[in-house]
């Protein structure tokens, strides 16, 4: 039996150690293999002109339809300002108990609030998303337990405010069949 595998896939600049502390965390978090892939992907048919951001549900949606079946999960990561139209922006989204998720770093960075960059910030804060939007894939709903990696995150703070794990009610939720 293959062993169920999580796949990250990079569309657009990141650095290899970047991507390897995301798929280590990963790993650590939920406790499948991590593979790490990089692909293309024509942005420009997914670009909102009017709102200059790119359609999150759109691009959620052809992650799936091109690359999920090749995983049991699969995150594509981004660099681009992702919306919903009921939202103003996302840092991402995933099918709730589905096989895909989206995550983007671009409003996570401290530059795009006026204060000096910081790498380390920045990597925790793709990983917390990263982690957070796996989970809705696995079932998890947003948590209201402070801390978890599955709370609700509308500003940086929020992340910033929130660990990489989840808390020990979302954790005994994940490990519970859902089948029973």
């Amino acid at each position: 039996m293959t062993p169920q595998q999580i796949t990250l896939i990079s569309f657009g600049h990141f650095e290899r150690e970047f991507l390897e502390r995301i798929a280590e965390s990963v790993k650590h978090e939920y406790g499948h293999e991590v593979v790490i892939d990089e692909k293309r992907l024509d942005l420009s048919l997914f670009y909102d002109p009017a709102r200059k951001q790119y359609d999150g549900n759109n691009l959620l949606k052809e992650i799936d339809s091109l690359y999920a079946s090749e995983s049991f999960k699969t995150v594509g990561m981004f660099r681009v300002d992702l919306f919903i139209p009921i939202l103003t922006y996302i840092y991402g989204q995933a099918f709730l108990n589905g096989r895909t998720a989206i995550a983007s770093l671009f409003r996570l960075n401290n530059e795009r609030y006026g204060m000096t960059a910081d790498d380390k910030l920045l990597l925790d804060r793709f990983i917390k998303e990263v982690i957070h939007e796996l989970g809705h894939t696995f079932g998890l709903k947003h948590c209201h337990v402070p801390g978890c990696v599955m709370a609700s995150s509308t500003y940086v703070e929020d992340v910033d405010q929130k660990s990489r794990e989840l808390c020990h009610k979302c954790r005994m939720e994940l490990e519970t069949p859902k089948d029973i």
